[in-house]
């Protein structure tokens, strides 16, 4: 993401001529850089406004810092992999060395963190006291575990569910706090439809007892069949996912048909509707609650950016405004890194009329202008027109141009794939076939060659002109494995793997019509613009997961064992636990399915997302333990199914909508008015279809229609355009989902107010 070691950098931007401190005139400079990069990046982090402390807070969000925690947090999730039970077994004396580091990693960090803010916040906020607690009951877990161990009595490891806590409360995971703000804000509302699920499921439960219990009905394993009103309870439950649909019906509806109806009418009730209710009731309340969030981050935003403004301001005339010469400092700290003619791009969007200075209304965008990515594209010419111009501005040079240029050569080789296509489906052994995979493979190089010839090659394979790798990438791949393996058939040697290699690239060649219809691509784009928030929710459940498979490790570790049904043993047909003899979790061997270390109980968790079968394996794991087990498997389900997966289509529903209609926020239409303003503009869609000089937009170059033929002599040089949506960040994302219903600025509610409904309440009264 660009910037992100934008603020930490803000120490080296002073003058290289002063070695003495810093005169007041840095320190207003470094204090105004550090509330724009918050701005930038919506950090909700009140720091003191020292210079030490600004100083300190700069190298506090340096990438390096930020990179270093990560690390540590991921260490220290990862030891469950080579702690007992483990996939990688390693010495408890080294899996806890490991872990006192990452603890230590982590306690410099919170010390750090209390050096830059307030100590009254400090002590406040939430979020420090659970790491502190975590970190305390974390060393006291590993003391009384260690003692045990020394005495050779095994000890339960109960502070590994902990770790999640430092992935959710550093500062740095701001995103997956937020969705686990936004779903603990949405619970209350959530609670009421649960309980009359459950209401509504035991009155069933009830009727069921009545209508069953006394008539001495056996399931198919010949268990009793609903005579308990907790496994009745549990089984409707099971009916509600439908997992054992018809299963739990048939009984019943062989005595007489007419039972059908009572399950037809709990499942209409029960699965349809209440399940249709949570889904309603958890959209609704989850974006309330979220677009209260961003609410938030804007105001909070703009209270930070006034702060800004207010330290550099000047008054000329009767105005106040921040002088040009003080603004390109301002930039140039919190963004070390921007290219001087990007600079100068957003000063003239800011400093409209070019009067020298930059007034408060433009001021207040410039966070949002760092965080919009502009590409600079330098046109130049080709290199054949350099080194023969007159043959390459022949007539059949051009017509070759024209020919690859035109939309009939994208359509003649969507046809030569989907031929392709039928060729791959035929048998592969037929001589014929194999003649043909050269003939399109031939065909295939020739279209990249013809491009090459038609574009520029430096833009043909630009940093950004993904598709374009990916074709070349694709056939190249497929031309070397398709030598080596005619040259392994010639030499009378069969190699399976790289048969495989090459059928798996022909096939992956047909990826290349997305490439060429543009509504695919239109999708495959719009699921890329999503793809943080995807890693978002994806943190999330990874939280979840995590807690769930330390939980189901220590509970049911070694109940179920996996043993090679090839051995004989009588053991492999009951998992290795005579609790599960004809059982249905046995009969299907799930023995795989077990908590015996950290990835499988990955897996077990996953597939019990899927739902299907889930009630199998909750069986399954009541047997080798007790009938309570199953409120573990009930409580996940709930948990992931029910509440996180529904908020995770929620989300993915508001955020598509806004990523697929292709708008632009207002910022960006700024930034794109002066570019075409300023006759350096190039349309992103032609640029990413490789057509970087003969698909230049008039309106843009300033050239008119007329001046088509001769305008790729001609537009040679730097030009701008806005980036690719997929650079964008989940915030950013998060901000154009509800810009419409966000405050205009000049409107938004004064700081006081904005705090009294911010979920995280930061005290600027130290740094204002």
């Amino acid at each position: 993401m660009p910037g992100d070691s934008r603020a930490a950098g803000t120490h080296r931007s002073r003058p290289s001529s002063s070695q003495e401190p810093p005169d007041l005139e840095d320190q207003d400079l470094l204090l105004a850089a550090a509330y724009v990069s918050d701005a930038q990046y919506n950090r909700n982090v009140p720091f003191e406004t020292s210079p030490q402390a600004i100083r300190l807070y700069h190298f506090y969000n340096h990438w390096t810092m930020r990179a270093a925690t990560y690390f540590f947090i991921w260490l220290d999730l990862a030891l469950a992999l080579f702690e007992e039970p483990a996939v990688f077994p390693l010495p408890f004396l080294v899996t806890s060395v490991a872990e006192v580091l990452c603890l230590t990693a982590f306690f410099g960090r919170l010390v750090h963190f209390a050096k830059v803010t307030p100590q009254k916040v400090f002590w406040k906020d939430t979020k420090n006291i659970c790491v502190m607690v975590t970190i305390v009951l974390t060393l006291i877990d590993l003391v009384i575990y260690a003692s045990l161990e020394a005495v050779n009595i095994r000890g339960v490891r109960w502070s590994r569910a902990l770790r999640p806590v430092f992935l959710i409360n550093f500062p740095e995971s701001r995103q997956i706090r937020r969705a686990f703000r936004s779903i603990r804000n949405t619970l209350p509302d959530i609670l009421y439809v649960f309980l009359l699920f459950l209401f509504s499921m035991m009155i069933f439960s009830l009727m069921a007892l009545k209508l069953f219990g006394d008539r001495g009905l056996r399931t198919v394993e010949g268990s009793p069949y609903f005579t308990n009103v907790l496994d009745i309870a549990f089984e409707l439950y099971v009916l509600v996912t439908t997992a054992n649909s018809p299963d739990v019906m048939m009984p019943a509806y062989e005595l007489n048909w007419w039972y059908s109806l009572y399950f037809i009418t709990y499942i209409i009730i029960n699965t349809y509707l209440f399940m249709s209710v949570f889904l309603a009731v958890v959209y609704n309340n989850y974006r309330k609650h979220l677009k209260n969030e961003i609410h938030t981050l804007a105001c909070l935003k703009r209270h930070k950016m006034t702060e800004a403004f207010n330290i550099l301001k000047v008054k000329v005339g009767t105005a106040f405004v921040v002088k040009e010469a003080r603004w390109r400092q301002l930039v140039k700290v919190v963004a070390p890194d921007i290219s001087s003619s990007h600079l100068e791009l957003l000063l003239r969007i800011s400093d409209e009329g070019q009067t020298g200075h930059v007034d408060k209304m433009n001021f207040l965008r410039l966070a949002d202008l760092l965080n919009i990515r502009v590409v600079a594209v330098n046109i130049k010419r080709h290199p054949l027109e350099t080194w023969m111009p007159r043959v390459y501005q022949s007539s059949t040079s051009l017509l070759v141009q024209k020919m690859v240029q035109h939309r009939i050569f994208v359509w003649v080789y969507d046809v030569i794939i989907l031929i392709n296509t039928i060729f791959i489906a035929l048998d592969e052994k037929d001589s014929l076939i194999s003649y043909a995979e050269w003939l399109f493979l031939s065909l295939y190089i020739i279209e990249i060659l013809l491009k090459l010839y038609t574009y520029e090659p430096r833009a043909y394979f630009g940093r950004n002109q993904f598709w374009n790798w990916f074709d070349t990438l694709i056939i190249m791949a497929a031309l070397l494995a398709t030598v080596a393996n005619t040259t392994i058939q010639a030499r009378k040697y069969s190699s399976q793997q790289i048969l495989d290699i090459v059928l798996i690239l022909r096939i992956l060649r047909l990826l290349r019509v997305i490439v060429s219809i543009q509504r695919f691509r239109v999708i495959v784009t719009t699921l890329i613009n999503i793809g943080p928030t995807m890693l978002t929710f994806g943190g999330l459940v990874l939280v979840v997961y995590y807690a769930f498979a330390i939980i189901g490790m220590e509970a049911f570790h070694g109940k179920v064992q996996f043993l090679d049904p090839g051995s004989g043993s009588p053991d492999a047909l009951v998992c290795g636990n005579p609790a599960l003899k004809d059982s249905a979790f046995a009969r299907g061997r799930y023995c795989k399915n077990n908590f015996n270390d950290l990835a499988s109980s990955l897996i077990l968790l996953t597939e019990l997302t899927v739902v299907n079968q889930w009630h199998i394996l909750a069986d399954g794991f009541a047997l080798v333990t007790h009938q309570a087990a199953k409120l573990y498997f009930i409580g996940f389900h709930i948990v992931v199914v029910i509440l996180i997966v529904n908020i995770f289509i929620a989300f993915i529903l508001e955020a598509f909508f806004v990523a697929y209609s292709l708008e632009k926020s207002e910022v960006e239409t700024a930034i794109e008015k002066k570019i075409q303003e300023l006759g350096v503009g190039v349309q992103e869609e032609e640029v990413q279809d490789g057509g970087l000089i003969d698909h230049m937009d008039i309106k843009d170059s300033g050239f008119s229609a007329d001046d088509g033929d001769n305008r790729k002599k001609a537009l040679k040089g730097l030009y701008f355009r806005i980036a690719s949506k997929k650079y964008k960040t989940v915030d950013t994302l998060l901000q154009q989902m509800f810009e419409s219903e966000i405050a205009p600025e000049g409107k938004d509610p004064s700081l006081e107010e904005t705090l009294n409904f911010s979920p995280k309440k930061p005290n600027f009264g130290n740094s204002a």
